[in-house]
């Protein structure tokens, strides 16, 4: 990645232009940094749709996941995470679980989620795409933006790293 992406200098600089995303969740990935434009995905213990966007091309976006906080059910797993980065996605922030943990830590994505658990998702073909979202104290509206290191998490309408 060509930016540093640095949460605590993009809070500073546009304080109120910017929610911050309660400090939460656990880095999964091998990368700790990154940004994206938004599309979410509200779903309960069933990653259907989180299956189905991994494989569409990202480019350089960043999926937001609404499990609705379930500690119950993975919603990600090594081989959507092998997905998301052949087709360009740049993070996955799940407000739920993943599984395969030890395979996905040296995976070159931005991945963070609750916790860890083994048991795979439900497959119905549950859940809704691209609709704002809201956890941990901040909205995910798709099109907005998602900036995360290792300090935390923020979300911008604008990419607040752009040249001007």
């Amino acid at each position: 990645m060509d930016v540093i992406v640095s949460t605590p200098n993009l809070s500073d600089q546009f304080d109120q232009h910017v929610d911050i995303v309660e400090p939460l969740f656990k880095h999964y990935g091998s990368l700790k940094q990154g940004y994206g434009k938004i599309t979410t995905v509200n779903c309960f213990e069933d990653n259907s749709l989180v299956a189905e966007q991994v494989k569409l091309p990202g480019n350089g976006g960043v999926l937001v996941v609404d499990g609705g906080a379930s500690l119950r059910y993975s919603l990600l797993g090594d081989q959507l995470a092998a997905a998301a980065i052949e087709n360009g996605w740049s993070a996955i922030l799940i407000n739920g679980c993943l599984r395969d943990v030890e395979i996905i830590a040296p995976m070159p994505l931005v991945v963070m989620a609750l916790a860890s658990i083994p048991r795979k998702t439900v497959k119905a073909g549950k859940g809704q795409l691209n609709l704002p979202v809201n956890f941990a104290g901040a909205t995910f509206q798709p099109g907005h933006y998602l900036f995360v290191d290792e300090t935390g998490i923020l979300v911008a309408e604008n990419n607040l790293l752009a040249p001007i």
